[in-house]
């Protein structure tokens, strides 16, 4: 089953526990990597697709497994009106029987088929699926055991509170769905970045296309508010677009020609013409869909934990219900109708679901919610390593560094100005597209069309610099080697920093300092972090060990290894991690191709995503979006909030449920109780789990 797994979207399945069976009876029958997910109304099929689908319907008949092309469809509005036809006239009738009670008492027929009849009305769904579950041996699941309390609250003649369970239970199932579809659709709403067409400029005529039809080096049309289809590069005009979508700034950015824009960008003012660099499917908006979507099958420890608890706690308190309804009458000869109703009282406390859906809600509203801002989460375990880091490693180029080389000082010799030293450095490095050169000549303004330079002459030594002979010159630029290679004289040996030295006909006229900009959120992450409680901020780089020292002094770094090979990389977060405590977590964070080792090395691996390379990206466990090292402790933050608002709900619901078997045990709690420890618990839940969306 080597394939790539389909999505599809998951209707009929009415609760987390039926869900979990599902997904627990396809690795039964081979389907290892396949995930249903009732969080996210998702099935993730990897193998035979059509055997999957009849193990689902084996399982839940009514279950209907459907391509995953839209998320919002008319089943979900149909469902709510088919609850309200059954919940409206059922109410009424309730209340209806509850005040001809008063005047006919319990034992009147008519009062009894108002009763019955209310309860049929709103729960014939329920007895019916209780029916085909235990016909299918599937006797532990919610359907089950309320009918089995409620039918058994009609036998001891508590007719009122038979269809008021039933009432209640139902009633709370509709709005705990409302509140999940709710959910869903704001995790889905940061999502959507798709662009439904693309204006494809074909032939001098401009045609609305699909995105996926789109090739490239096609050239398309974006006017202003529409979204950009795929990555490319802007080949004529200028605009100001929104790329909060992508990476949670807010503040508009400029893009002019030249410059690359990627899919889900919102053009907000000029008309653009975009050059297609990569097809839909490679494109930003798809990488983001696909990793986020994925993620759900990536189940962290608590998740995996409930799941396994849920399958011993119903049967446990479905048995204790056993016992209780027979043990104490038979041997305290006592009458069996009070003790029957502690343990349908119990029955009704032993569904699992507030448990088994609420906490996986919870890290998918945790992973929508760090995709708004930004940060890519590849699954909840993740997630939860993310909340406990205790040395965040960071590379230098192009994570804490900008990647970007600038001239920050020029120092003169022998009668030489700054322009010339620069001048006589950029005609030597014309041709040369190293960054160095590149600084040089963006420092001097030069372009290669807009200076006549006759090279005579051009040798690259490696490790040293280049000599060259341009317009009659002898210019050598290069480190300190190259100085002492052609026994140059001069006074500066030592300066810190990439250093351009520069030599004109044997005369020593200077050098240039070249500098990566550091960041302008860097010092604030190393800041940020530390108040977090992460024990130790280090910085792994090749770059030599005087530039390291100058960058770590700057923004505060604790620790900095330099001079370092992609292997020594990973034998560093080797080290940091045989050092660590007990669950602590080492978190890298890199850019190039040479840290996807070292990414994929460490706990978590976090990925700079607009910029760095694919390897990175893939290899990676979390990816930044806009390649800012701030969004490093935004995402802890997240994690974190996460983190406690599952263990709130594993407590509340825990709490409760067992607070409620103790009193179903001694006799206090009723069935409206039970019913509120059950449905209304998991609602609680649910609303819980969706406080990280804000």
């Amino acid at each position: 089953m080597g394939e790539k797994p389909k999505r599809f979207r998951l209707e009929g399945v009415d609760c987390a526990s039926c869900a979990v069976k599902i997904e627990e009876e396809l690795k039964k029958q081979g389907f290892e990597s396949s995930v249903i997910s009732f969080a996210t109304k998702e099935a993730v099929i990897q193998g035979d697709v059509e055997k999957a689908k009849e193990i689902i319907r084996k399982i839940e008949p009514k279950a209907d497994i459907i391509e995953k092309d839209d998320y919002e469809s008319a089943e979900d509005r149909q469902e709510i009106r088919r609850h309200l036809l059954l919940i409206i006239p059922s109410l009424i009738l309730f209340f209806t029987g509850i005040i001809l009670r008063y005047y006919y008492g319990i034992d009147n027929t008519f009062v009894f088929s108002i009763f019955a009849l209310s309860y049929v009305i709103v729960g014939w769904r329920v007895l019916k699926n209780a029916l085909a579950n235990t016909l299918r041996g599937s006797v532990f699941d919610e359907n089950f055991l309320i009918a089995v309390a409620t039918l058994g609250a009609f036998a001891i003649k508590e007719y009122p509170e038979a269809v008021g369970v039933m009432l209640f239970y139902v009633v709370g199932d509709f709005f705990q769905d409302l509140a999940v579809n709710r959910s869903r659709r704001s995790i889905r709403s940061l999502l959507a970045l798709k662009a439904e067409y693309a204006n494809l400029i074909k032939e001098d005529e401009v045609l609305k296309v699909r995105p996926e039809d789109l090739k490239v080096g096609d050239l398309v049309i974006v006017r202003p508010g529409e979204k950009i289809p795929v990555d490319g590069t802007v080949v004529e005009g200028s605009s100001t677009v929104d790329t909060s979508a992508l990476t949670g700034e807010s503040v508009p950015r400029g893009v002019k020609e030249g410059e690359t824009v990627l899919s889900g960008m919102v053009n907000l003012s000029g008309l653009l013409k975009v050059r297609v660099e990569k097809e839909l499917k490679e494109s930003t908006v798809s990488r983001i869909l696909e990793l986020v979507e994925s993620a759900a099958s990536r189940k962290a420890k608590t998740e995996k934990f409930i799941t396994r608890f849920a399958k011993v706690y119903t049967p446990v308190v479905v048995a204790l219900a056993m016992i209780i309804a027979v043990v104490p009458p038979v041997l305290l000869n006592q009458p069996f109708s009070p003790w029957i109703y502690r343990a349908l009282v119990l029955l009704v406390i032993s569904c699992p679901c507030a448990l088994v859906l609420s906490i996986p809600l919870g890290y998918f509203g945790g992973i929508g919610r760090a995709a708004r801002d930004g940060i890519l989460v590849k699954g909840s375990g993740f997630l939860d390593s993310l909340a406990n880091p205790s040395v965040v490693a960071f590379d230098k180029t192009g994570t804490l560094t900008k990647g970007v080389f600038r001239v920050t000082r020029i120092e003169t010799r022998n009668g030489y100005r700054e322009n010339d030293i620069l001048r006589f450095a950029a005609m030597a490095e014309i041709h040369s597209d190293h960054p160095v050169a590149k600084a040089i000549k963006e420092a001097f303004g030069l372009h290669e069309d807009s200076l006549k330079v006759d090279v005579e002459s051009f040798e690259e030594i490696s490790g040293h610099g280049v000599r060259t002979v341009v317009n009659g010159l002898e210019i050598v630029v290069g480190n300190d080697r190259i100085l002492h290679r052609f026994r140059v004289e001069h006074d500066t040996c030592d300066v810190s920093g990439t250093v351009a030295h520069v030599v004109v006909n044997g005369v020593y006229a200077g050098y240039i300092i070249i500098s990566d900009e550091i960041k302008e959120d860097a010092h604030q992450t190393v800041r940020e972090l530390k108040e977090l409680g992460v024990r130790k901020v280090v910085m792994v780089t090749g770059d030599s060990r005087v530039v390291a020292e100058e960058i770590a002094g700057q923004i505060g770094i604790d620790e900095f290894y330099a001079e370092l090979l992609p292997e020594d990389k990973v034998r560093v977060v080797e080290e940091l991690e045989r050092s660590k405590r007990e669950n602590e977590k080492i978190v890298f964070v890199g850019d190039g191709i040479n840290d996807a080792p070292a990414l994929a090395q460490a706990d978590v691996g976090v990925a700079m995503g607009a910029l760095g390379s694919d390897a990175a990206i893939e290899t990676a466990d979390v990816v930044i979006m806009d390649d800012r090292p701030s969004k490093v402790p935004q995402g802890i933050r997240t994690a974190r909030k996460t983190r406690n608002i599952v263990w709130q709900n594993i407590i509340l619901a825990l709490g409760i449920k067992f607070a409620f078997i103790s009193l179903g045990v001694l006799g206090e709690a009723t069935m409206w109780e039970a019913v509120f420890a059950d449905v209304g618990v998991a609602l609680i839940a649910v609303f819980n789990a969706m406080r990280i969306l804000r």
